[in-house]
């Protein structure tokens, strides 16, 4: 995908799953993962923009998490064999639209709007990414940090996930696993922060690369 734009499967959003993240939330830590969809016709690649329609949100958030991209077939996979299903890793932007999901109270609209999920720039091979669970992850706005995290503070590892996901899915070639966001989003600071147009994301993890995305509003 190095130059272009990911065409994924089915894409597996997971909600709080950095132990900072659920304290900033004020929430519960879950038992189990927190699932939702990202919808494939919300991906963008890198240097593409992210398209803020005012008539449906006023409240647009970033959220930088590793990407994980499955390489086969996988279901009932143990923790333990878990990575070996993994083709390699990616930079996620999982852009939400807090005011629709507080609206709805489940996740749909306010995940899945047009270009609400930027990836790249490329898939780094599972291969040389010897364990997911040590990248730093951090998000740029406007040239100023924003988040600095690790996936070291995961609630669940990648491993962890993809046991729970193909308990319940069968997972295939091409299908994406979101992997949560560490603490730093703009909707639960103070003041509230949200992006808008003219704004520059750069989201990164660590050994995966640096996806940069221009905030436009709809023509």
């Amino acid at each position: 995908m190095k130059g272009g734009r990911m065409r994924p499967g089915t894409i597996f959003g997971i909600g709080l799953n950095y132990v900072d993240t659920i304290k900033e939330m004020g929430w519960q830590t879950p038992a189990a993962p927190y699932l939702f969809p990202k919808l494939a016709s919300s991906v963008i690649g890198d240097g593409e923009a992210i398209v803020i329609d005012t008539a449906l949100t006023s409240r647009v958030d970033w959220e930088t998490e590793l990407a994980v991209v499955i390489g086969e077939t996988a279901r009932d996979v143990p923790a333990a064999e878990a990575l070996g299903v993994v083709r390699g890793y990616t930079v996620a932007q999982d852009i939400s639209a807090r005011d629709l999901q507080e609206t709805d109270g489940q996740w749909v609209r306010g995940k899945g709007l047009d270009t609400f999920c930027p990836l790249g720039p490329e898939v780094v091979p599972a291969a040389d990414v010897p364990d997911p669970q040590q990248l730093a992850v951090r998000t740029w706005l406007n040239g100023a940090p924003v988040q600095d995290g690790s996936t070291k503070d995961m609630v669940f590892t990648v491993a962890e996930l993809i046991a729970y996901l193909s308990s319940y899915f069968t997972l295939r070639p091409g299908d994406v696993v979101l992997t949560g966001t560490p603490s730093g989003c703009g909707d639960f600071r103070t003041p509230r922060m949200s992006l808008k147009p003219g704004d520059v994301l750069v989201s990164e993890v660590e050994g995966i690369g640096r996806l940069t995305n221009p905030v436009v509003a709809k023509a």
